[in-house]
């Protein structure tokens, strides 16, 4: 009896685990497949608050890019094999040549030579060859004698203003220019009051010198320029991208678009001296004066910048007959970082004592790498360039500046332009781009205010004179009434 309940035992007793443990599995994997499927609805929910690609469209991208790349790796090993069989050449290069034929702009990178700063014009050979017929007639108009605007002014002085016709030198240099040697102008200028009188006397237009060769007191004529070597189309002007790309450089501290650089309304504004020459018409000053040349004697300004704004005073008036004031004081010798917070006072109180001056003319010399020699040909003779520049009172990081506003802003631009437009058209490759930049470089106490930088100090003295008889008379052709 005992041994037969054993017997049974023994039997059962393995089926019944046995039972147990399948039942188990099934409950088991069970609740993995409803785990599973609990991921699953939770990882798609997270995945469509979040926006992203649902799990399986990452899966088959996942799957197409795993293709993509045996795809890749394929093709490798054939261009390998191909590469072999030709002359074998080093990993390197035939990486290199690979990267060449699939990108033709490693190449074209290759062959490139380095940066020359005679780079030519943008306004160059396509400007010239378009208006070639416009130069015959021009030229000829103006050997008849029946093209009165360009014609050359009568020296008082004995002395006669080069002729306007030059060939320039292929090569105009594009560098970025900083008028103020990067310096930032300081908030205390102010400029409140100093506007131009409007109601001082007018006089007989201006130009002594044209009178004086009328009535024939003096015993010299100027010799006549043979009118514009090129005509620029208005209509190119006045597209924005065109404008900026052929006539301005943009300092990356600031910024610009069309609401200012609007070449109609720039071109619009004239900028003719309403009044006559009997007082002063003309301020020329320096906020730099101790810049000077390759050649410059030091402590001599009559070597640097202020020595040739007295040439560019003594054209104005003789050649010219326009009534000049050449302010020579120094307010960069101590401290040339604050040089345009010092130069305002004395500038309000030159303004203030002669209200009828209308043009304000700060005249620099830039700052270029030792390698980089700003130089044309004018009249055969080795030129320095000129620059033109304007603080537009805004940078790219904080937009307008309150604390440097200026009211004459778009004057300040219409005069560049048009001086930079009469440059392009008698005397291309002497101006580079008008420069812009971002603060206000004391611009603001007069409406058709100039900042020149005249070459760099990689020019010598004789150049930077040489630039000033083509400057005189750009200056007479957009000042003259």
């Amino acid at each position: 009896m005992k041994k037969k309940w054993m017997g049974r035992s023994r039997s059962c007793i393995p089926a019944r685990a046995a039972a147990r443990r399948r039942k188990s599995g099934k409950y088991m994997r069970c609740a993995l497949w409803a785990a599973g499927l609990l991921f699953v609805f939770v990882c798609y929910q997270n995945m469509s608050e979040t926006g992203q690609t649902p799990a399986m469209g990452q899966i088959w991208a996942y799957l197409k890019e795993e293709a993509a790349v045996g795809s890749w790796k394929n093709c490798m090993m054939v261009m390998v094999a191909e590469g072999q069989e030709d002359d074998a050449p080093s990993a390197a290069n035939y990486l290199l040549g690979k990267l060449e034929q699939f990108y033709p702009i490693c190449g074209f990178c290759a062959t490139l030579s380095d940066y020359d700063t005679q780079v030519e014009s943008d306004l160059g050979a396509g400007l010239l060859a378009e208006n070639t017929q416009g130069q015959e007639s021009n030229g000829e108009q103006a050997a008849s004698g029946k093209e009165g605007e360009g014609q050359q002014e009568e020296g008082t002085g004995g002395e006669n203003q080069a002729g306007a016709k030059g060939t320039q030198k292929d090569g105009q240099q594009e560098t970025t220019g900083d008028a103020g040697g990067g310096q930032q102008e300081g908030a205390g200028a102010k400029g409140d009051g100093q506007q131009e009188s409007a109601g001082a006397q007018e006089g007989g237009g201006g130009n002594k010198g044209k009178e004086d060769k009328e009535s024939g007191e003096d015993g010299q004529a100027g010799v006549a320029p043979a009118g514009k070597t090129v005509e620029i189309s208005r209509e190119k002007l006045n597209d924005f991208d065109y404008l900026v790309q052929n006539f301005y450089q943009v300092d990356r501290t600031t910024t610009v678009d069309g609401s200012q650089l609007n070449a109609e309304a720039l071109l619009g504004k004239s900028m003719k001296l309403t009044q006559g020459n009997d007082n002063v018409q003309i301020l020329i000053y320096h906020t730099h004066s101790q810049e000077g040349y390759q050649d410059s004697v030091p402590g001599d300004t009559s070597t640097g910048v202020v020595g040739v704004a007295e040439y560019l005073a003594k054209l104005l008036r003789e050649n010219y007959g326009f009534h000049v004031l050449h302010h020579t004081g120094e307010y960069d010798v101590e401290d040339r970082d604050n040089a345009y917070s010092y130069a305002g006072p004395a500038l309000e109180q030159i303004l203030a004592e002669n209200p009828t001056i209308e043009v304000v003319i700060d005249l620099h010399r830039d700052g270029v790498a030792d390698t980089t020699h700003l130089v044309s040909e004018v009249n055969g003779k080795q030129t320095a360039q000129i620059m033109f520049f304007n603080g537009l009172s805004r940078t790219t990081a904080n937009g307008d500046i309150p604390y440097l506003a200026n009211p004459y802003l778009e004057d300040n631009l219409a005069f560049s332009l048009q001086m930079k437009l009469a440059a392009e058209e008698y005397y291309p490759g002497f101006a580079r781009r008008n420069y812009l930049k971002g603060y206000r470089y004391n611009l603001h106490y007069c409406p058709k205010s100039l900042l020149v930088e005249v070459g760099a100090q990689t020019n010598t003295l004789e150049e930077a004179m040489n630039a000033m008889e083509p400057l005189a008379e750009l200056l007479h052709k957009v000042l003259a009434p």
